[in-house]
């Protein structure tokens, strides 16, 4: 990885310079992404290794480190960037996720649409600041990207609604978890700070790098997809960060929305979140849970610090209660199987249209999966398994309910079908569930 700095470098940054009154480089040009080198460290060699280990083969000579401190923004806000790293000859511009036309290719890569010119540097100063105004830009996901020969760097954040409700469905990215999963070593200690990588590390910081050129772990195989899926089927969409539901509370969500996805690994949430969108199911709005492992812990915030608390069915609040469902395991994606679509559901509105394979199969899950407990709601309905995936009863199970007050609410029950929109079975059950949902026609 690039060199990193403690973040007792904050008080560096309050005294750096604003980077708006740096001279511009003239002519120099970003270096082409295909030119930039490729380093891959899977998250089996993080298990078996240890993080000390795998930092040592984990280096990033060709990143440039920037983040954004604060999740999400508003039309009309100014966002200040963090730089984390020094650069030569540098630009940055910011881009939109979803309109673009071409692919992304691997995993530390990220493609956009731009909506900025881009602004040149002489350099750029470990700790300096820059400030991007934030124009009436859609909803949705966006990055600044900053570049110098040879060197690339990605610094992601959600442009949310001005106000709750502009449309009628909100799509929450799982920012938080992004960083629970970010094994970045923010002391120079050669562990990585974040629980996962360090035995009895509870904490995690928000507003920091990434690794991976500052691309947030899993997000083209778990989120890309689905964003794309949004914008090429014309869905009108309100894309929110984790920090807009802990900042609001069920009954405004339910003014403002009849259906709330959580497309990603939505697996950490604080209690302000977990209240919210429990009362918003419980006034009758609609959930729906596209992969699995869901409000499976607490976390508390402190500033920018998550910390680690309990599962949720260990503080008494099973996340089945809420989702129909909840964790029971995973093997690193090693094992993968066809969903069995209930004989009683095969014929029913939420495979309307689907080509079922021989035995009412069809698309592929695992990596982790959840089943019904014995919170989950009265009703609730298997309508497709993934039969002994990890061993005799561990069972995969897609699931469906309704509630007395209105509230319809579907969890995928494995991973992940927002990262599978690209097959046409897993589209059109997306697309029946859009329409119940949401309440609207494609």
């Amino acid at each position: 990885m690039a060199t990193t700095r403690t973040i007792s470098t904050l008080a560096g940054i309050a005294a750096a310079v604003l980077l708006g009154a740096v001279s511009p480089a003239a002519g120099d040009q970003p270096a082409p992404a295909s030119q930039l080198r490729q380093h891959t460290l899977d998250d089996e060699e993080y298990e078996e290794e240890g993080y000390a280990a795998a930092k040592a083969r984990l280096q990033e000579p060709d990143a440039i480190e920037a983040a954004f401190p604060q999740e999400s923004y508003r039309p009309g806000t100014t966002a200040v960037l963090r730089i984390w790293t020094s650069a030569r000859s540098a630009a940055i511009r910011v881009y939109r996720v979803g309109p673009e036309p071409q692919l992304t290719i691997g995993d530390k890569l990220m493609e956009g649409v731009p909506v900025t010119a881009a602004r040149r540097y002489a350099a750029l100063r470990s700790g300096a600041l820059v400030r991007i105004r934030i124009g009436d830009w859609p909803s949705g996901l966006y990055f600044a990207k900053v570049t110098s020969p040879g060197r690339l760097g990605f610094a992601p954040f959600v442009v949310a609604p001005k106000r709750l409700g502009e449309h009628r469905v909100a799509v929450v990215l799982p920012t938080r978890t992004w960083q629970a999963y970010n094994f970045r070593d923010d002391g120079g200690d050669g562990l990585g700070d974040t629980w996962y990588a360090t035995r009895g590390h509870l904490q995690a910081r928000l507003g920091r790098p990434f690794l991976n050129r500052g691309v947030p772990p899993h997000y083209r195989t778990y989120d890309l997809r689905f964003l794309r899926w949004l914008d090429r089927t014309g869905r009108g969409v309100d894309i929110l960060s984790q920090a807009e539901l802990d900042a609001t509370t069920g009954s405004r969500l339910a003014r403002a929305y009849s259906l709330i996805v959580f497309p990603g690994h939505h697996e950490y949430v604080t209690r302000r979140e977990y209240d919210a969108v429990q009362d918003f199911r419980n006034r009758g709005g609609n959930l729906m849970f596209l992969s699995a492992n869901n409000f499976f812990w607490r976390i508390d915030l402190r500033g920018r610090t998550m910390t680690r608390v309990a599962k949720w069915r260990d503080l008494g609040r099973p996340e089945a209660s809420l989702l129909g469902v909840q964790y029971i395991g995973n093997d690193m994606g090693e094992h993968r199987g066809p969903w069995l679509v209930d004989p009683a559901a095969a014929d029913g509105w939420i495979f309307d249209g689907i080509k079922l394979r021989a035995g009412n199969s069809f698309s592929d899950a695992g990596i982790e999966i959840d089943a019904m407990a014995p919170s989950s709601p009265g009703g609730t309905r298997v309508l497709a398994e993934i039969p002994n995936l990890l061993g005799p009863g561990m069972t995969a199970h897609m699931t469906y309910y309704e509630t007395g007050a209105g509230a319809k609410v579907f969890a995928a029950g494995a991973f992940t079908l927002a990262g599978s929109v690209r097959q046409p079975s897993v589209r059109r059950l997306l697309t029946n569930l859009w329409e119940r949902l949401a309440d609207e026609k494609s």
